[in-house]
Parts: C-alpha cells; structure tokens; sequence
C-alpha cells in the first residue's frame, strides 16, 4: 500500500475508486466499503482511501475531538490489511478547512486523482464551512465522470455501525460487542514505563502502561485481559485508576502478568480481550487490597486463592 502524505506530489497514473472518511476503527463498515470498490479494481483501476492524521473535531474544536479506537500506526495496519492500493493520509489544517467544496471535488478528486467513483458515508461534510454535503457531491460530480455513492456503513449482516457507537460500548465495558463491530478486537498498546514498585512490594508486580494520548482507554476499573508480547498471549489482570487505597491523583494503567517474571521495562504490551472484574476501590488496608488482588487473579484464570 503506497502512502501519500502529500498531494501536490502525487502523480496520478491511473484510474482511481476513492472512499473518504475518518476510518477510526476500521470497522466492519468501514471494510464492507472497501470491499465493494476492491471488487471493482480491474486493469487501469487502482482502490484507495483517503483520511486524516488526526480528527477533523481536534482541528475544528480543539480539545473536543474523540479519543480514537485506533492510533494513526494502528489505522495504517488495519488499512493495509483491507487491499488497499494507494492511501492519502492527510494534515487535516486550514488548508485543507478553507478548500471550497466544488473546487475540491472538481479540481482535487476528479482532475488531480482521477476519481472515477468516489464513495463516502451519509453524513459526510466537507469544504469551507462545511459547506459540502452528499447533496452537493451528487450535483457537481453528475456530469464528471465520476459516479458518486453514498453508502450506510454496514456490516456484512446488515447491522449499521458507527465508530460513534463502537466507543460507547467500550465506555459501557461492552467490549464483546464492540469487538463485534470492529471485526478485530479493541485493542490497547503501550509502553512500560517506570513505576513506584509497590505492586513488588505487594507480591504481584506491575507493568506500568504509557498509552497515546490520542487512544481511547477503558473507564477506570480492574479488568481481565490476554497481554501480548514478544509472539505470545499471557493472561492479565489490568487496573486503570487513580489507586485510591494510596490516595493517588493521577490515572494509572498497571498491568499484572500472570505466570510472569521477566523485566519488560520499556518493551510494548498490547491487551486485548478486555473483561471488566470490579470498580476501582480504596481498601481499608494493605492487607485487604491484597486478598481482592487474589481474588482478581483467580477471576482472571490464575491460581486460586488461599483458604
């Protein structure tokens, strides 16, 4: 999959079928999309997509946009995996903001990429002020050559799916379902950083966890989960909070790995598989926190408890 971050380099030369979207999640619909153009790739024809480094809200509206379900190195994956041949990853700034509508889709996806059907969902908004619409879309491009659809994101059972909707299932700890509409699962990657060591102290040592700050984290609670690293799956259980039996301030991401006993101090994990346990709690002791830690551990698939 060629990568153009660019447009005034790219050179078209060939015939193109272009989706355009936020795509966070790569979810089923956004897959049944891109089905249906690669279906349609033939001699001369080449699919793509077109998206942005980051969402449209964090430019228009600073500090309001989404959490994203995908990074940007997570969506390039995930795009890449669909057979995708070409894809325009944009600066979503004032340039692209101030394009007049019409101009962008006369001059930039008929002219400059050759469009030749350009699909998008149907609420899809673009050009100075928002101006263009799929209304609009469908007018100027009638007589360009290029045919123009608008497509209900839908997978493939018919269910109509919204990366909207994907992330309030997470935020409900839903993760069954939104693993469902995503067609892989929710996944959470991050790098070990240093930590107090208290979990040593408690006998079940923690992998502290520095997430991007872009991702979308699960709401704060102790989770099971599979941990991935190094080309293999270990059983975890997860905590995401401010630690209130030591009265801390700041949200902690501490993975405990069962059946583990290697450093991995600045190595990535990946947790997948999440499955909540129970609320964040302050204990009343060091000694009560530990028992419901045993406790968690054998909720999670680890040994049972002591009597």
């Amino acid at each position: 999959m060629q990568i153009v971050r660019d447009l005034d380099a790219y050179r078209a030369n060939a015939d193109l079928l272009l989706t355009i979207g936020v795509f966070d999640g790569v979810h089923l619909g956004h897959r049944e999309v891109l089905k249906r153009l690669r279906a349609q790739r033939a001699p001369g024809l080449i699919v793509g997509a077109m998206t942005f480094e980051r969402h449209p809200l964090a430019f228009l509206q600073p500090g309001q946009g989404p959490k994203a379900l995908t990074t940007m190195d997570e969506k390039i994956n995930l795009l890449d995996t669909c057979g995708l041949d070409l894809l325009f990853l944009l600066p979503f700034d004032e340039r692209i903001q101030q394009q007049q509508a019409e101009n962008f889709l006369r001059n930039v996806i008929v002219k400059q990429l050759r469009t030749r059907e350009l699909v998008v969902g149907e609420n899809w908004r673009f050009g100075k002020d928002r101006a263009g619409d799929v209304e609009l879309a469908a007018r100027v491009l009638k007589d360009t050559g290029c045919k123009f659809d608008v497509a209900a994101l839908v997978g493939s059972d018919g269910q109509r799916i919204s990366s909207s909707r994907i992330r309030q299932l997470i935020g409900e700890r839903r993760f069954e379902q939104a693993d469902e509409l995503l067609g892989t699962p929710f996944t959470v990657r991050g790098v070990v950083t240093g930590g107090d060591s208290r979990g040593h102290a408690l006998g079940y040592p923690t992998a502290n966890l520095k997430v991007s700050e872009e991702k979308l984290i699960p709401t704060d609670g102790v989770y099971a989960a599979s941990a991935h690293y190094d080309g293999a799956n270990y059983r975890a259980v997860v905590s995401i909070g401010h630690k209130p039996t030591f009265g801390g301030r700041d949200t902690a991401f501490e993975v405990y790995l069962l059946g583990f006993n290697r450093s991995v101090y600045g190595e990535q994990l990946a947790l997948h598989n999440l499955r909540f346990l129970r609320e964040q709690e302050r204990f009343p002791s060091v000694e009560a926190l530990v028992d419901q830690i045993k406790l968690d551990v054998a909720r999670a698939g680890g040994p049972s408890p002591g009597p």
